[in-house]
């Protein structure tokens, strides 16, 4: 079968398409002998931020000339960004043949698309004999498929309130789910400032050392740079990256706990920062309108991208392509940033999971908004959206520079860009 047949194929096997339990992807995993890596491992765990931690590390080992494989999820474009190997996505035809040996390894047990996923991309990371697997978790922790591997550093870049349906409704419940990823005796990274007691509790149960933001590292911005410290070392000057601080600073630690095994120089670092680049993470397209495509798709990402709107101010209109899958806190995502948009644009997506037309026309109300469009599909919001930035354009005069920014969900972003 070709990549787009394997895919097919891949969706009808299980019956659910989220599936959180471990025993059948052990299974699977412990046949294709993946359960023991013979590299370092590191896992990322969060509810937002998780990209841009296995951005950065990759990035810098990179620069330090280490054989890396990073597992990402979800895609925006092609299947294949989800699996990188030198920071590049694998092909097909390697996909195809990792797809076939967990088919074969799977027998009667059935995988949802995310765990043939995993297993596909650790087949291939195996193969390719790298020094370091990157791990982004798919959802929660405790019962996730990446959680078959024991990590050597496991990182929680921050805990927000998300997939409610099935980790929990509030950030206690979350962050235990999450902090699943943690072993014993084994260093663990949490990212944000404000930590749950839960994941303390579940450290203190489990004998893992964990370093927290703002206690045994941290970070300062200085003016077109910023200082890095943590107990042992201070790196200053270094350059502002295009992605958010303290995800760097958290991937800064990672490096610092594996510097026994995985040695980085200072310089390895500063050229990667300058470099790192996430797509759809605030990705900013010039043109004679400037767009801003974002993949943030809950209150907490949105905010980080309304505090980058609101130091990146334009002459003109800020415009918005906007919409949300059904399972999210769509209201609250729209209050953090209202104040900053002038005109929404606003559709349903194509996937099965969108909130639908009525259902964001109802957030909208709630939030007392009128300066909204409703198209049928992304595509003709994206137009339309364009249409009336160009006519204003034309109208006020070339002083008045406006920007569109798409943002809301990964499938957001794909729907635009496609």
């Amino acid at each position: 079968m070709n990549l787009a047949q394997w895919l097919s194929w891949i969706k009808s096997v299980h019956h659910k398409e989220v599936d959180l339990s471990l025993e059948r992807v052990f299974q699977v995993a412990e046949k294709l002998e993946l359960l023991e890596p013979s590299c370092t491992v590191v896992t990322v765990a969060g509810t937002n931020g998780k990209g841009s931690c296995v951005a950065g590390l990759e990035a810098i080992m990179l620069a330090a000339n280490y054989k890396t494989g990073a597992f990402t999820t979800p895609f925006i474009w092609n299947y294949n960004e989800q699996i990188r190997l030198q920071g590049l996505p694998v092909v097909d035809e390697v996909l195809c043949k990792a797809f076939e040996e967990v088919q074969k390894a799977s027998g009667l047990i059935t995988l949802t698309p995310f765990e043939f996923g995993t297993l596909a991309a650790l087949v291939i990371f195996k193969k390719a004999k790298l020094d370091i697997w990157i791990l982004e978790v798919g959802m929660g922790g405790r019962y996730d498929a990446v959680n078959i591997i024991s990590a050597d550093v496991a990182i929680i870049a921050s805990i927000g309130i998300d997939h409610v349906n099935w980790l929990g409704h509030t950030r206690e419940a979350i962050a235990y789910e999450k902090a699943g990823v943690f072993r014993t005796n084994k260093p663990a990274i949490y990212g944000d400032f404000q930590p749950p007691l839960s994941v303390l509790s579940y450290a203190h149960a489990l004998k893992t050392p964990v370093f927290f933001q703002g206690q045994q590292f941290g970070f300062a911005e200085k003016d077109k740079a910023w200082s890095w410290w943590s107990e042992q070392t201070t790196f200053d000057n270094l350059p502002l990256p295009r992605l958010g601080l303290q995800n760097m600073s958290t991937v800064l630690m990672a490096i610092e706990l594996l510097k026994n095994r995985l040695p980085v120089s200072y310089s390895a670092i500063d050229l990667s920062l300058k470099k790192v680049f996430l797509p759809g993470r605030i990705q900013v397209v010039p043109g004679e309108v400037t767009r801003i495509l974002d993949v943030s798709h809950n209150p907490a990402a949105v905010e980080f991208l309304a505090e980058y709107l609101r130091k990146n101010s334009c002459t003109g209109k800020t415009y918005a392509v906007f919409s949300m899958l059904a399972d999210k806190d769509i209201v609250n995502t729209i209050r953090v940033i209202q104040d900053l948009i002038d005109h929404w644009y606003v559709a349903p997506l194509t996937t099965e999971r969108k909130a639908s037309s009525e259902i964001l026309t109802a957030c909208f109300q709630k939030c007392n908004l009128n300066n909204v469009n409703f198209c049928s599909t992304i595509k003709v919001a994206e137009k339309l959206a364009m249409q009336q930035i160009v006519t204003k354009s034309n109208y006020l005069g070339e002083d008045e520079h406006h920007r569109l920014v798409v943002f809301g969900s990964f499938h957001t972003v794909a729907e635009v860009s496609s």
